[in-house]
Order: C-alpha cells, then structure tokens, then sequence
C-alpha cells in the first residue's frame, strides 16, 4: 500500500532550480554545471528551458547562470540582457562586453 510518507522524486525542473538556488551571491555557475548538480551532464538545454520558465524569478537566482565562456544570455527571460547584467553587478560581479570573468566569479 502506497502512503503520504512515500516521498515523490523531485522533477528534473525542480533539481534544476535547487542547484540554481545554491550559487551564492557574488558568484555565477555555467548552464552545464547546473546541468551536473541537477543529475545528468546532459540537462544543458532543459537548464535553459527551465531558467526562461522559472516559477519565482526573484527567488531563484537565474540571472547567475552564463553559458560556458562566460556569456550573458542575449534572451533573458526576466527583462534582457542588460537586467541580467545589472543584476549581477549589483551583486559585485563585473561584467564586461557581456561577459562574466569565469576564473574569478564561478561557483566551484
């Protein structure tokens, strides 16, 4: 008999926004290093799906995660490139020519 106390796996979307929600302030992660965190290397792309679809953009932090060179989405969901970057730098990451120093602010 299946009970309440049977706990439902997380969905891939949710594993997805746990990881996005533990890089700290300060400091970016690259879209295949959530794609690690939530499972499965090869979650890249359902990343960005899951970022353009985020159920509470000023709860999960989406606007720290680049592409692997570093790179700020040129489509950010959440109001363009330039919120991605403003956001960013209000949290004392620079950002220049649209891109993030990956070797000084990547999570690791």
């Amino acid at each position: 008999m299946i009970t309440d106390e049977i706990k439902r796996e997380k969905t891939v979307y949710e594993r997805i926004y746990d990881a996005v929600l533990s890089i700290p302030r300060g400091k970016v992660a690259t879209y295949g290093q959530i794609a690690v965190m939530a499972g499965n290397k090869g979650y890249a792309r359902a990343v960005g799906n899951a970022l353009h679809k985020n159920p509470a953009p000023g709860i999960i932090p989406c606007h720290r995660v680049v592409n692997s060179k570093g790179m700020l989405a040129p489509n950010f969901a959440f109001g363009g490139i330039n919120v991605q970057q403003q956001l960013l730098e209000k949290e004392g990451v620079e950002v220049i020519n649209g891109k993030v120093d990956l070797k000084k602010y990547q999570m690791r």
